[in-house]
C-alpha cells in the first residue's frame, strides 16, 4: 500500500530550542493562523510555493514566458507569482539564467522522514534528546503526523510536538495519545485581541489545551511576545490568569524578532510588522516578574 506523504518545509537537526536535549524539528506546510508576526511565512499555505529573489533578477522575463500554468507575470520592479494558479511545476526554476528561484515545500514520506531522523538518534540518546513535530500547524497534517509518531515510538525516539492546538477535540485527543511532550503555541489569552493578531479566534484552542492538562500530558506554554499585542505588564497578568486557571505550571517566553522578515519580500507578501523594534530577554525582566511572582515557572 502506497505511503503517506507529509508536506514540509524543512527538517532542522541539531535544534535545541524545540524541547529537551539535541533535538531534530521537522516542519510542516500550512498553517490555519495567519499571524502579523509569523517569522516563517513560507509555512502558512498548505501548498507548494516558490519564492523569487529581486537580487538576482538580470530581467529576461524567461520566466515569465515558460510557465505553463500562466501563475508568473510581470509587476512593478518585480515578477508576481499567483500561488492560487502555481502548480508547483518548476518550469520558471528550470528556464531562470540567474537562479533567481526558490521551491518553498517537499512531500516526503513517512519512511523518508523516520530514516532521517534516525540518523542522530545517537544524539538524542546522549543529551535526553529525540523529535519535535512543528510548523505551520502539524494539526492540518493531523493523520500523516500520527503516522510518523508511531514510528518513532517504535524506534523509542522521544517526541514533542509544536503546536496552536488549532483543530477539533475529537483529532486532537487521538493526536495527544501519540504524543509526549507537548510545547502549546499561546499566542492572547483574550479572543478579540487573538482573532485582530493571528485571523481566528482561541476558542478551540483553549479547549484543547485544557483537554491537554487533563490527558495528564506535559505541557510547556509558548508565548510569543508581540509588541503592542500582548507585551503589557497588564498582557503577563492575563496570561497568568489563564494557566492558572488551566492547570499550567511551565511557560516559554518567545521575544519578538526580524529573523523572517526577508522570506515576505521573496514570497511577495506583506509584512505588517515592518520597522518594529525586535525585543530581547533584557527588556522583558519585569514581564518575566509577573509570571514568576505568581509561582509560574517561566523561562526564555
Amino acid at each position: 500500500m502506497q505511503q503517506k506523504k507529509a508536506l514540509l518545509f524543512n527538517i532542522q537537526k541539531f535544534s535545541i530550542h524545540d524541547g529537551p536535549g539535541i533535538r531534530t524539528a521537522v516542519f510542516f506546510k500550512g498553517c490555519p493562523l495567519k499571524c502579523n508576526w509569523c517569522s516563517n511565512p513560507e509555512s502558512q499555505m498548505g501548498k507548494i510555493q516558490i519564492a523569487w529573489d529581486a537580487a538576482k533578477c538580470i530581467g529576461c522575463k524567461k520566466c515569465v514566458k515558460g510557465c505553463p500554468e500562466g501563475a508568473i507575470s510581470e509587476g512593478e520592479n518585480r515578477i508576481l507569482i499567483d500561488n492560487e494558479k502555481c502548480k508547483g511545476w518548476q518550469e520558471c526554476m528550470k528556464g531562470c539564467p540567474a537562479n533567481c528561484f526558490q521551491v518553498e515545500g517537499e512531500y516526503k514520506a513517512v519512511d523518508e522522514i523516520v530514516a532521517a531522523v534516525l540518523k542522530d538518534r545517537d544524539f538524542y540518546e546522549e543529551s535526553g534528546g529525540g523529535v519535535t513535530l512543528t510548523g505551520g500547524e502539524v494539526l492540518q497534517q493531523a493523520d500523516v503526523a500520527m503516522e510518523l509518531l508511531k514510528e518513532l515510538k517504535k524506534h523509542t525516539i522521544h517526541r514533542a510536538v509544536e503546536t496552536t492546538g488549532y483543530t477539533t477535540s475529537e483529532v486532537f485527543e487521538r493526536f495527544l495519545a501519540q504524543v509526549d511532550l507537548v510545547l502549546f503555541d499561546l499566542k492572547h489569552y483574550d479572543t478579540v485581541k487573538h482573532k485582530e493578531g493571528t485571523g481566528v479566534d482561541n476558542a478551540i484552542i483553549l479547549e484543547n489545551m485544557k483537554l491537554t492538562v487533563q490527558k495528564g500530558k506535559q505541557i510547556i506554554a509558548r508565548i510569543p511576545v508581540i509588541p503592542k499585542f500582548n507585551d503589557s505588564l497588564q498582557d503577563a497578568a492575563g496570561f497568568c490568569r489563564l494557566l492558572m486557571d488551566v492547570g499550567i505550571k511551565e511557560v516559554n517566553l518567545l521575544p519578538f524578532h526580524q529573523f523572517g522578515q526577508k522570506k515576505y519580500e521573496l514570497l511577495g507578501m506583506k509584512y505588517k510588522l515592518n520597522n518594529v523594534k525586535p525585543l530581547h530577554p533584557e527588556d522583558l525582566q519585569d514581564y518575566q516578574k509577573v509570571f514568576l511572582g505568581n509561582g509560574l515557572d517561566c523561562k526564555f
